[in-house]
């Protein structure tokens, strides 16, 4: 089917911008915002305007014409919890967002903002597919070990699911009759056990499991009382530390795994030390995910940007050996490319379209 869609996919420091004429991309461009340009903004949301004017700057720099889009697809972002699939962007998914009802603040819920306006001035439908928030767990997976605080689900859904499928595909096997550990490995870390189709457990990278580039992963917990409790940091503050300026860069002051290994090279015993326990510590999460499976998985699925450096790949999969699973490498992301397909899918009655109104409302 031949459709021209615009795909956006707003980031923390940056929005991925692309043109997809059924399934092939025709322009793709990632715009950057460095820290000096977002610092000046007090509220994520508040980023609407710059975000919306990279899209638009996208198109015209590559003189496509945005009258000739005949739909948008969009990351979604930690709204509401949902099931996984393609929804429409409808006045409600723009005003839960404008009015605090989601679960965390993140730039992704941006694009949804986006998609609607540019829908309704041109007069085409836009769409958001498997957000972060997709809540397809066990009721056991939600126990969090005490009474009143429970387990968000809160993933890389897209990505993981967009890999596990691609695997499912390779094994010759319907992804609904599949199981899998899929992790995505980038700036924050998901680990994930899918299920005949379900994503039925995952850590949150905010939360809990490894820590990563950037999130401090799961931290013993009294010391992070002591540090709430120090005097030292607002809770706004604490936060951030944990989920911005945790992992590498709280060890090392850097989230780029190659000027980990050019310290790696030179002998710093320090990286080298780090090194060695994040690459540990996603194994270890991968390997607890085995048991969420709940009977052997089909594989182990791998993507995201530390899948690009062949050292910490062949680390981890050192680590993995003894459990004996084939492990199936999608390097770096393909989250673009699988919006725009996860949506032909839906346009072209392969697929159900979801209803985030619907849904919403028969989950209170």
């Amino acid at each position: 089917m031949q459709m021209w869609i615009l795909v956006i996919n707003p980031g923390g420091g940056s929005t991925k911008v692309a043109v997809f004429n059924g399934t092939k991309s025709v322009l793709s461009e990632t715009v950057e915002h460095p820290p000096n340009q977002l610092v000046r903004f007090g509220h994520v949301l508040d980023q609407y305007q710059l975000r919306k004017a990279a899209v638009l700057s996208t198109l015209d720099k590559h003189e496509f014409d945005q009258h000739r889009l005949q739909a948008i697809a969009t990351r979604g972002g930690p709204l509401r919890p949902l099931h996984g699939g393609v929804y429409r962007i409808t006045p409600r998914v723009a005003a839960d967002i404008r009015h605090g009802e989601y679960q965390t603040l993140h730039p992704s819920l941006l694009g949804p903002l986006i998609g609607f306006e540019l829908s309704q001035e041109l007069g085409i439908p836009a769409y958001f597919v498997d957000p972060e928030s997709t809540d397809e767990y066990r009721d056991i997976s939600r126990v969090s070990g005490f009474k009143g605080i429970q387990r968000v689900a809160i993933s890389h859904a897209l990505s993981c699911r967009t890999v596990a499928q691609a695997a499912a595909r390779k094994l010759k096997k319907p992804y609904k009759k599949c199981r899998f550990v899929v992790a995505h490995l980038g700036t924050g870390i998901t680990v994930s056990a899918h299920v005949e189709g379900r994503q039925v457990d995952a850590n949150n990278a905010n939360d809990d499991g490894p820590f990563s580039p950037q999130r401090a992963g799961s931290l013993p917990l009294s010391g992070v009382i002591r540090a709430c409790y120090s005097g030292m940091y607002t809770e706004a503050a604490i936060l951030n530390l944990f989920t911005n300026k945790g992992g590498l860069v709280s060890y090392l002051g850097t989230d780029d795994i190659r000027r980990v290994e050019v310290a790696l090279a030179g002998g710093n015993k320090q990286a080298a030390l780090v090194y060695r326990a994040l690459v540990y510590q996603v194994a270890k999460e991968i390997g607890a995910y085995v048991v969420a499976c709940e009977g052997r998985p089909d594989g182990i699925v791998l993507t995201g940007g530390l899948t690009l450096s062949r050292r910490f790949l062949a680390d981890l999969k050192k680590w993995l050996a003894p459990l004996k699973l084939k492990v199936i490498v999608y390097p770096g992301e393909e989250e673009m490319s699988a919006l725009a397909s996860r949506l032909l899918a839906v346009l072209s009655g392969k697929d159900k379209e979801q209803s985030y109104d619907k849904e919403v409302s028969l989950r209170g």
